[in-house]
């Protein structure tokens, strides 16, 4: 599950990168903020579930 979370920060920074760099492209930037801000929203729910109380 962590090679796909990190597969998926991945592909949001080459996004990023790719929409400032190129000129006319700036759409991408903003698709990879929103799948970084995705993948750590679904990372946080992910690990508030995986908690077990004390016995």
């Amino acid at each position: 599950m962590m090679v796909f979370v990190l597969a998926v920060v991945i592909a949001a920074l080459v996004l990023g990168i790719l929409g400032i760099l190129v000129h006319g492209l700036f759409y991408l930037l903003i698709i990879g903020v929103i799948v970084l801000v995705a993948d750590l929203a679904f990372l946080a729910v992910r690990s508030t579930r995986r908690k077990r109380p004390l016995r």
